[in-house]
């Protein structure tokens, strides 16, 4: 099992770049919200810093490994992932809204990943029932910041640290 920890200012409009280290406190990736332009930045502010909503996870040479973004189109609202280095995408979206509780999924072409999002606890990434990943952000209020930890099983079908970060950090950090 990988575990990997990093730290996100309270600010959720904050656009600086966050290391993320693995188990022996080396660095090996870092996140960022990123913004297109200027004008998609300022006019955010306008809709509390959740719409033109974009993470990407580097490696510490600066190369875009994964990247999350919402999309908002005629009504609806989804993220959308890329794996930059493959070019494979993910649709990340809530499934089951009109008839009660909605569950979120991270879904491709080959497989189908729910997500149980919990607020002040582990959210698990579950694969044929089975917790294959969690990730948990604690707030620190001396520091004004949230201290999360990720942590990957060896039987999860995905094992690309950067695709779990950008993902949570977009939708279970942020949300809809």
């Amino acid at each position: 099992m990988q575990i990997i920890t990093y730290e996100v200012d309270g600010d959720i409009k904050s656009t600086v770049q966050k290391p993320i280290y693995n188990e022996s406190g080396e660095q090996i990736y870092f996140v960022q919200r990123i913004y297109d332009n200027g004008l998609k930045k300022l006019l955010d502010g306008y809709f509390d810093h959740r719409y033109f909503l974009k993470y990407e996870v580097h490696n510490n040479n600066g190369q875009a490994l994964f990247e999350v973004k919402k999309i908002f189109r005629r009504g609806k609202v989804w993220f959308e992932g890329k794996d930059l280095l493959s070019d494979e995408k993910y649709i990340i979206n809530y499934e089951n809204w009109r008839i009660g509780v909605p569950e979120l999924f991270i879904s491709s072409k080959d497989f189908k990943m729910k997500i149980d999002k919990e607020m002040e606890d582990w959210s698990n990434f579950i694969v044929n029932e089975t917790v294959v990943a969690r990730w948990v952000a604690v707030y620190n209020e001396e520091k004004d910041q949230f201290n999360m930890t990720f942590e990957l099983s060896d039987e999860a079908p995905i094992q690309n640290v950067a695709f779990y970060i950008a993902i949570a950090q977009a939708t279970l950090f942020i949300g809809v």
